[in-house]
């Protein structure tokens, strides 16, 4: 059947939703729908009104949300008064088994979890080896300190630029492509770096582990979106998210016992071997849960079947492959130089994150030196980062959406009330700064200032998580380009700033080191109370426009 047989139309807060979680912006199409402000091209067929279009022309200024408004208020989905297009392909019917909305649960559920297992390797990865540095740079005969970090925290920066290919080439090609390829890649650069013979090989191989090991994290909300309803959505998304939660902060606590019983390289021959894993699972069970990418190839079959070349997808893309390169590339930076609320937002969000990786690469050093450790169980001194990071992902979930439901039901909602949950969640970050740092320079018991990083952890996560939000609320159909900036500036950051670190705690002591971070913490504590009072009023000032 070729003409829409299943034809329900989308609600715009749906499309900007699961736009969001595919990773993209709503005017390219997801699986429901596309939202379209940019004139389109001229097209043999008339375009439907029922996937959820914006008229030509009513692009205006972003954070204003003036598109929104133009839309009925009561985000109704469009009424459609004419026939249905007979050269629109669509699925057949509601119960059309290529929709992977109708797989089956095993086999949604399977994917799902494949690619949470990816999920949590990648970021794994990130930090596994770390305490093993000090042999590394034993084995490559280093002692500068800039690199002593940035071993580490490269692969992060792999994180900021590898998306910016992934993403557009998963839109035209499919995300199962692009699992395969970063998959075999990963698995080869990841092998690469176990057998560098110098410090600059080994950099540049962890840098390119950490630009295709971004797939998972770039296309994991989207195949979760292909595949889960919108009522079970929050379960596989918080599965797929406790991934880059509790990966960074389990991999140091393998990695130190592997590091101590064979040596730093078989903490990449075990991510090798598990990535290996991973990737015979993607090619056996994985399949193309795209619905654009899979009605496009519906509609190439029927062309070529029936002999109609006016037969094309119901959700097929008018952006050409230089488009969505540069939608991916310059629409995140004009978001992020152009926009008050998108730049001071990525700011907290980039320096938090970076603490995290400075406590990633000085953490070994701490506990090895002034606590006597042994290399196999310093990793251990992770736990209460990932501990607190498991608690702050706990009250982000259950309570973190309480203020918006109590406003969507009085009828009163705006985007500032996703910050009430970030403007709480802000204090116990410098707090946890200056418990770790003053216990560590004053040599309490270890406990102590793990105690501290359990607070970091903690104060991490509610400041991260309630950013992403407040940017999907605020940006709406270009919301995966706000988010986009975010995660850039966020990985420069993580990269580049503990660079510094170890001649910051040297020059400081990790007392007044660690306070110092912590007091740039609490300046940053007054953004989301700035926005929840003058967030409306900036955004009704704004003229940013794409």
């Amino acid at each position: 059947m070729v003409s829409a047989a299943y034809d329900q139309p989308a609600r715009r807060s749906e499309i900007i939703e699961l736009a969001a979680e595919e990773g993209h912006d709503a005017d390219i199409p997801s699986n429901i729908g596309v939202i379209r402000p940019l004139e389109r091209k001229p097209s043999s067929t008339k375009p439907r009104s029922d996937i959820g279009e914006i008229a030509p022309g009513s692009e205006k200024d972003l954070e204003k949300n003036e598109v929104a408004e133009s839309l009925s208020s009561e985000d109704s989905p469009e009424e459609v008064d004419e026939p249905a297009d007979p050269n629109i392909v669509w699925w057949d019917g509601p119960d059309d088994p290529q929709n992977p909305m109708n797989w089956t649960f095993f086999k949604k559920w399977g994917t799902v979890m494949i690619v949470a297992c990816l999920t949590f390797l990648t970021p794994l990865a990130s930090s596994m080896f770390a305490p093993g540095v000090p042999e590394v740079m034993r084995d490559f005969h280093s002692t500068n300190s800039l690199l002593e970090g940035f071993m580490v925290s490269v692969y992060v920066l792999g994180f900021a630029f590898g998306p910016l290919i992934i993403a557009p080439m998963s839109e035209m090609y499919g995300r199962l492509p692009l699992y395969h390829i970063c998959n075999i890649l990963f698995i080869i650069f990841t092998v690469a770096a176990a057998v560098s013979t110098n410090m600059s090989m080994f950099i540049v191989f962890r840098f390119f582990m950490g630009s295709v090991g971004g797939a998972p994290l770039t296309l994991g909300g989207g195949t979760i979106a292909d595949l889960i309803t919108r009522e079970q959505r929050g379960t596989a998304m918080a599965v797929w998210m406790m991934g880059p939660t509790l990966g960074p902060c389990v991999g140091p606590i393998i990695g130190g016992f592997l590091t101590e019983a064979k040596g730093w390289r078989w903490n990449f021959w075990l991510v090798a071997i598990m990535a290996g894993a991973c990737a015979i699972m993607c090619a056996i069970l994985m399949r193309e849960t795209s619905s654009p990418v899979i009605l496009a190839r519906k509609a190439k079959r029927l062309r070529k079947e029936t002999g109609n070349p006016n037969l094309r997808s119901k959700l097929e893309s008018e952006l050409s492959p230089r488009d969505l390169f540069l939608f991916s590339i310059v629409r995140p930076t004009k978001m992020l130089f152009g926009s008050m609320i998108c730049f001071l937002i990525s700011l907290y969000v980039a320096i938090v994150y970076a603490y995290l990786y400075i406590l990633f690469t000085t953490f070994t050093t701490v506990y090895e030196v002034h606590y006597g450790w042994s290399g196999s169980i310093v990793g251990l001194s992770f736990l209460g980062l990932g501990m607190g990071a498991m608690f702050g992902q706990i009250i982000f979930t259950y309570y973190g959406n309480q203020s918006a439901r109590k406003h969507l039901k009085l009828g009163d909602f705006k985007a500032e009330h996703r910050l009430d949950i970030m403007a709480i969640g802000g204090f116990p970050l410098p707090v946890g700064l200056f418990w770790y740092g003053w216990s560590v320079q004053a040599h309490t018991h270890w406990i102590v200032p793990i105690i501290g990083t359990f607070f970091i952890g903690f104060g991490l996560l509610l400041t991260f998580m309630p950013a992403n939000t407040y940017l999907v609320e605020v940006f709406t159909i270009h919301a995966a380009s706000a988010m986009a900036a975010c995660t850039v500036l966020r990985s420069l950051a993580a990269a580049l700033l503990p660079l510094s670190s170890q001649k910051m705690y040297a020059a400081m002591g990790y007392g007044w080191g660690n306070s110092l971070l912590a007091f740039i913490a609490l300046v940053m504590v007054p953004i989301p109370f700035l926005f929840i009072k003058y967030g409306e009023r900036i955004r009704a000032r704004s003229t940013l426009k794409l």
